[in-house]
């Protein structure tokens, strides 16, 4: 039976900082993927947002004014209501304006690592540090989506 050596292999440091620099790469691409598709969803739920919130918004004020205004109006204007309440409640229950900013707050987060690894790309030598720094600005990104905007003035 041959013996098998699981020895690890040493790395040269340019194999070492070829192999880093690659890593980079693959998490600028993912930035940017995750960049542009944070940039689409924010879009999204901001027409979704007024999709269904300007239609409840003036369905409601014609509802009302038009069941003031006449008796022989008021079924007419119960429906209005009725589709209003629907829109409202639709828009309340996709939360799109905070789907919205959290694909904001995720947009600029990813922007930050594509910032982050293009610097790092820029010099002549990649170091594990460059590469953890990046790790660091990516966990920010993957959480931007779940996370709340930061108060404002002091805590």
């Amino acid at each position: 039976m041959a013996a098998s050596t699981d020895a690890p292999t040493r790395l040269s440091p340019l194999e070492l900082a070829q192999r880093l620099r690659t890593e980079i790469e693959r998490m600028r691409d993912e930035a940017t993927r995750q960049r542009n598709l944070a940039h689409r969803r924010a879009d999204f739920w901001a027409k979704a947002d007024i999709a269904l919130g300007f239609p409840a918004a003036l369905l409601a004020g014609t509802a009302g004014a038009a069941g003031l205004a006449s008796a022989d109006v008021r079924i007419p204007a119960a429906l209005a209501a009725l589709a209003s309440a629907g829109f409202a409640a639709g828009a309340g229950f996709l939360h799109s304006d905070t789907r919205r900013r959290a694909n904001k707050r995720a947009r600029h987060a990813w922007a930050s690592v594509e910032a982050g690894a293009m610097v790092a790309l820029n010099q002549e030598l990649v170091s594990s540090e460059d590469l953890s720094d990046l790790l660091e600005l990516r966990q920010a990104a993957l959480a931007a989506y779940d996370g709340e905007e930061p108060l404002s003035g002091p805590s």
